[in-house]
C-alpha cells in the first residue's frame, strides 16, 4: 500500500547504513562475497549497530568474524514470500551476546513474525531438515523405488505435506537445492544426507532448474503438468 511504501527509504550507497541500529543483509549466497561485504560493513556501521544475515544455508560464524563484531551478529532467516510466510529463524553463534539475541528476536516479533531460535548449524532448522529430505526423494526416484508422482502423492496424503518433495524441489529451484548441497557436502564430506543426487547435478547443468525454467523433475505450464 502507499502507506507502507511511505515508510521506506532507499539508497544506492552503503554509506547510508552508518546511522542504522540494525542492518539485515540479503545479498547473494556466496560466502566469499558476504565476508568481503561484512569486512567493509563492520568498518562503516556505528559500534553499537547489530548486524544480521538473511542467509538460508551458509554458516553465520565466518561472516560474524569478518565483521569484527561477532558479539553483535546474528542470523535472521526470513522465508519467501516474506509478506506471507510467518516464520523467522533467529540464529546465534558461540560469540553472540545474549542481549543482542533478545533484541533481534523481539524486533522480528514486532514485525509480525513467529520466531524460532537455533545455533549456527548447517541450514538452521528448516533447511537442515528439508534439503536432505528433498535429496532423499530424488535418490529414491533415481533408484527406481517409486515414480516421481507417486513419491509426491505419498508424502502429501501419507505425511500431510501440502506439496510433495520433488515438486517442492522444482518450486524452490533445482539450482538452489544443488547449491546448498554443494556447499554442505564440501564442508561435511562424510555426511551422507548432504550428498548430491546425480540426476540433480545433471538437470542443473542442463539448465533444467524446475518451475522457473519450465522443466525440472516436472514439466511446468500453469502447474506441474507431467513428470520427466
Amino acid at each position: 500500500t502507499e502507506e507502507t511504501l511511505a515508510r521506506l527509504s532507499y539508497a544506492d550507497s552503503v554509506e547510508a547504513v552508518e546511522d542504522c541500529d540494525l542492518i539485515v543483509e540479503a545479498i547473494v549466497e556466496n560466502m566469499d562475497i558476504k565476508k568481503r561485504f561484512y569486512e567493509d560493513l563492520g568498518q562503516r556501521a556505528k559500534p553499537e549497530a547489530i548486524l544480521a544475515s538473511n542467509t538460508s544455508s551458509l554458516a553465520v560464524a565466518p561472516m560474524a568474524a569478518a565483521s569484527g563484531r561477532a558479539d553483535r551478529f546474528v542470523g535472521l532467516h526470513y522465508f519467501n514470500p516474506v509478506q506471507l510466510m510467518k516464520l523467522c529463524e533467529v540464529v546465534r553463534t558461540d560469540a553472540t551476546d545474549a542481549n543482542v539475541l533478545a533484541l533481534v528476536d523481539a524486533w522480528a516479533k514486532d514485525t509480525g513474525k513467529v520466531t524460532v531460535a537455533c545455533v549456527d548449524t548447517p541450514g538452521f532448522i528448516v533447511n537442515r531438515l528439508l534439503v536432505p529430505n528433498l535429496a532423499a526423494a530424488v535418490a529414491m526416484a533415481e533408484r527406481g523405488d517409486a515414480g516421481i508422482a507417486d513419491i509426491d502423492t505419498a508424502m502429501c496424503l501419507g505425511a500431510g505435506h501440502p506439496m510433495g518433495p520433488l515438486q517442492l524441489a522444482d518450486y524452490v529451484g533445482l539450482d538452489t537445492v544443488h547449491s546448498i548441497l554443494v556447499g554442505w557436502s564440501a564442508t561435511y564430506p562424510d555426511e551422507q544426507a548432504f550428498q548430491i543426487p546425480p540426476s540433480l547435478a545433471k538437470k542443473v547443468a542442463a539448465g533444467k532448474l524446475g518451475r522457473k525454467s519450465g522443466e525440472g523433475y516436472y514439466l511446468w505450464g500453469d502447474g506441474p503438468a507431467s513428470t520427466k
